[in-house]
């Protein structure tokens, strides 16, 4: 089998989960202390980062905008259904804030790394949505960046969708695959 001339610039799958948790509490805990800058910076530094690292870096650029775009749409409609308020900006506006839209591109830098194990497995990616999108904005909650309202209606309409949205991130990963799984 011959040897893909950027193999070695492969991420490593665990820098990944690592860099995508410190960016993920920099938004959250920046934006629950009154310094919703830090998550956006915090995430454009691991962008920088993977795509740096990324062999193919247009397709990987065009999935951290493709996702960018999605979670625009589904930020701003949970805060326009009211199932969310923010607590660091985007209540009084129509649309949802700066550091949690940051969060999209930052988780998009997973799908075909620490995730890629989810190409092609679109139930399961599904069911991975289903429970670990809730969760993540329950601990958002917990944390203090942000209010579901109420909170047990607000999670399950967050868990129908990001059943829905795992599945369409995980094509657009597919379509869009500027980093390769490593096997």
């Amino acid at each position: 089998m011959p040897v893909h001339p950027d193999m070695g610039r492969q991420p490593s799958a665990l820098v990944n989960i690592v860099m995508f948790q410190l960016g993920w509490f920099a938004c959250v805990l920046g934006a629950a202390h009154g310094t919703p800058w830090l998550g956006p910076v915090a995430t454009a530094l691991a962008v920088f980062v993977h795509l740096f690292i990324a062999p193919r870096v247009l397709p990987e650029l065009q999935l951290l905008m493709a996702s960018l775009f999605v979670g625009l749409l589904w930020e701003t409609l949970v805060l326009q259904l009211g199932l969310v308020r923010f607590e660091a900006g985007g209540s009084m506006s129509r649309w949802a804030p700066l550091w949690i839209i940051a969060m999209w591109p930052l988780f998009a830098t997973t799908l075909n790394c620490s995730l890629g194990f989810l190409h092609g497995r679109y139930l399961l990616a599904a069911a991975l949505g289903a429970v670990g999108g809730p969760l993540a904005y329950y601990a958002g909650q917990q944390l203090g960046a942000l209010t579901l309202t109420p909170t047990t209606s607000a999670l399950l309409v967050q868990g129908a969708g990001w059943a829905l949205l795992m599945p369409l991130l995980m094509l657009l990963a597919r379509r869009f695959a500027g980093v390769r799984q490593r096997v």
